[in-house]
């Protein structure tokens, strides 16, 4: 079995990959700021500060790969410039002092295995959109795009120390311990299906735990590098989604409501231009990697996860 180093590992997805990779018998390391130890039998908490420079070099040493999650929470707070500013450099300062240690510390390192998000493409042409988003079109202008451009630029050098490199641009992580999953239900719980502006956008989303299956497979298929969307075959429109995730709650005994775009500005500042956004990205080149989802509709996926929360 192999030794995994994850950064950002005590998140929504690091925890969940944590789990899932321990059950296969691999012992994973998990790099945090805060501490150092044990956290159980198969996983290992490691110090590191990429603020600071520092990193754990018995871990790096350690490592058959690494998965780099770490990365301040995009959608957490409102956008000031100084939460802008905390968004890129956790995750350009990681992935530099991640190439620096691979450069300088003697490693056994297979590949990185890196995050990224579909913020890297611009929203919908038109909707419904012809043409999803493929991995080789250009990165938008606005701020989640240059985000990534810079995510992806400042872990793209381990290529050059002959370390195999995948990118993963992650959609919305549909989860029962967090994220937007756990937005969505507030509201429902209530008996109100709030759907956001208009409900046409296209939302390009992934269950949790095709998400850990795709970085598991991505660490056992040396032929897989480079980009890749991690997303479900079949996107779903903001109305669908939540429809669906109400009915499964509430039965019939709930009232949709449409929250206005104007009052989305209001509540959350610039951060509602993403969530009004369509993007429709295309999962073809994942499924052209062999990888088989388990959960490719967003009615499969609601199925999974709520009936999950009532066992």
């Amino acid at each position: 079995m192999s030794t995994i180093l994850i950064t950002g590992g005590t998140g929504m997805i690091g925890t969940a990959l944590s789990e899932m990779l321990t059950a296969k018998g691999h012992r994973v390391i998990i790099f945090s700021r805060e501490k150092s130890g044990s956290a159980n039998g198969a996983t290992t908490i490691a110090h590191w500060d990429p603020y600071k420079g520092l990193i754990d070099a018995e871990a790096v040493k350690a490592a058959d790969f690494i998965i780099h999650l770490a990365g301040a929470g995009v959608a957490d707070k409102r956008w000031t410039a100084r939460r802008k500013k905390e968004i890129v450099e956790s995750r350009t300062r990681s992935s530099e002092l991640l190439v620096k240690a691979l450069k300088e510390i003697p490693n056994k390192v297979q590949a990185v295995i890196s995050a990224s998000g579909i913020g890297w493409y611009g929203p919908d042409p038109a909707i419904p959109n012809p043409r999803p988003f493929v991995e080789t079109d250009p990165v938008d202008e606005d701020f989640l795009g240059e985000t990534c451009r810079l995510w992806e630029a400042s872990i793209t050098p381990v290529r050059d120390i002959a370390r195999r490199l995948v990118i993963f641009r992650i959609g919305l992580v549909l989860s029962n311990t967090g994220g937007a999953l756990a937005e969505f239900r507030r509201p429902v719980k209530l008996g109100v299906a709030a759907v956001l502006g208009s409900g046409r956008q296209v939302m390009s989303w992934i269950h949790v735990d095709d998400l850990c299956r795709l970085f598991l497979q991505a660490m056992e298929d040396g032929s897989m590098s480079g980009a890749y969307n991690a997303v479900a075959p079949q996107p779903a429109d903001n109305k669908t989604l939540t429809l669906e995730l109400a009915r499964r709650i509430k039965g019939r005994y709930f009232v949709p409501v449409y929250v206005p775009s104007f009052v989305l500005k209001l509540v959350v500042g610039e951060l509602s231009i993403e969530v009004l956004k369509s993007a429709t990205v295309s999962a073809v080149k994942t499924r052209q990697s062999g990888f088989q989802f388990l959960y490719p509709s967003i009615q499969s996926a609601l199925d999974n996860l709520t009936a999950r929360t009532k066992a």
